[in-house]
């Protein structure tokens, strides 16, 4: 081999690494800003122990891919001229989630900075409708996101979709949703032919785990001195059926296969009502929203009916609660025992910072957390419930979308270069 020869897989060799190590650079400077707030050229230098004529570049290409924007001045330095800081622009880059469950469909799209651009919720009977039909109306309400981000000239970083059920990952094929009657389905595949195969990246994943993520970013935003720092949570999403997602030392927590977080088929109840599995003792049959409306409501009331939204139908049983209507006061805490003899198990085996109610959980959270909480605190070994604090998410059912779309964002932070330059904040 000449030398010439030899000298070329070396000369690629370190092309390659420079490009890797200015894209790891670019990384790290765009999430210091995300999780430290707006910071001036010489302050992130000397936080991240980047050079600043580094760092002066990497702001420079942060800047015309529209991730950072210039703020104001540096009004704490005490000597010298003040620096300009830079802050994160949330505003031309947007991901989207959307969610199937079992009454209804929903969509959102965020911004960069967790902004809002068009949220969307729709009630339907997803159980009893064939999958085609269903994926046929979730294909059109993804579309009209994609719209809302392409008429304010933003970037798609990418949609993920929300399904609950028994997902692999990294095929986007769905195993099992029994809750929806589906098994052995490509989500991925079917939404990517019903999309005319976009070329954003999309991707599928169980809806716990994306409602999880998405209540573990709300729980850093709300972080106090009190409480201190969240690492580890679970979340308790119910609606007809009940998933949970666990967060451990700040990583969702997957499994050998990605098929954690099924808690809701954990065998604690007594044997009685048949689940949507085809099993008998499963949790969510004695704590999912179709066995509280069981207890409380006769088989005619009006907030039995799918068809209308799952908002609306607990806006009645909260109005009954409040008027101190006892058939509904004793299915909640009945309800609400129940989920604190399923929540005990779950923190003696994972001890999370955090018992997250999201889903309707958290909608009747004002009468379901005492009698939760006792449950808890009886049955849980380690003192004080392990140190444990149950709180309600604020996310209600729009959780797992907005998981969704965080999901599709965070791929930005990781790799910034998977956003084009701008010019004159036009998308390129």
């Amino acid at each position: 081999m000449s030398l010439t020869d030899g000298r070329r897989p070396g000369n690629r060799g370190v092309a390659a690494d420079h490009v890797s190590l200015r894209r790891n650079n670019l990384s790290v400077v765009l999430r210091h800003v995300r999780d430290l707030g707006p910071r001036s050229r010489a302050r992130i230098a000397s936080d991240t122990g980047l050079n600043k004529a580094t760092v002066s570049s990497l702001v420079a290409e942060l800047l015309e891919r529209g991730l950072l924007r210039e703020g104001s001045a540096d009004s704490t330095r005490a000597l010298g001229r003040p620096g300009q800081l830079v802050e994160l622009d949330g505003t031309s880059v947007c991901g989207v989630g959307a969610e199937i469950n079992v009454d209804y469909l929903a969509v959102a799209a965020l911004d960069l900075a967790g902004a809002t651009v068009l949220e969307r919720r729709v009630p339907l009977d997803v159980a009893h409708l064939e999958p085609s039909t269903t994926l046929d109306r979730l294909a059109d309400l993804v579309q009209e996101a994609v719209a809302a981000v392409d008429s304010r000239g933003g970037q798609l970083a990418g949609v993920t979709l929300a399904v609950p059920g028994l997902v692999q990952g990294a095929t986007g094929d769905l195993k099992l949703a029994p809750n929806l009657g589906w098994g052995e389905l490509s989500v991925a595949q079917e939404m990517r032919s019903r999309l005319g195969e976009p070329t954003y990246p999309l991707h599928v994943d169980n809806e716990a785990n994306l409602a999880a993520l998405a209540a573990y970013a709300e729980l850093r935003r709300s972080e106090d001195d009190e409480t201190g720092p969240v690492h580890d949570l679970v979340l308790l999403t119910g609606a007809v059926g009940v998933g949970g997602g666990v967060v451990a030392g700040g990583h969702l927590l997957r499994g050998g296969r990605g098929y954690s977080g099924e808690v809701g088929h954990m065998p604690v109840a007594p044997p009685g009502r048949t689940c949507g599995c085809g099993r008998t003792g499963c949790w969510e049959t004695v704590v999912g929203l179709t066995a509280l409306l069981h207890k409380a409501t006769d088989r005619d009331d009006p907030v039995r009916d799918p068809s209308l939204d799952v908002e609306q139908r607990l806006a009645g049983i909260t109005r009954r609660a409040e008027a101190g209507d006892a058939r509904t006061l004793t299915a909640l805490k009945d309800v609400g025992t129940w989920l604190g003899i399923g929540g005990a198990i779950l923190v003696n085996i994972l001890n999370p910072d955090v018992l997250v109610l999201g889903g309707y959980f958290a909608v009747l959270g004002p009468w379901l957390k005492d009698p939760l909480e006792k449950a808890i605190r009886d049955r849980v070994i380690a003192p004080n419930g392990g140190g444990c604090r149950v709180v309600r998410s604020d996310l209600g059912f729009a959780a797992a979308v907005r998981g969704g779309a965080q999901i599709s964002l965070d791929q930005v932070f990781v790799d910034p270069t998977v956003i084009g330059r701008t010019e004159a904040g036009v998308a390129q």
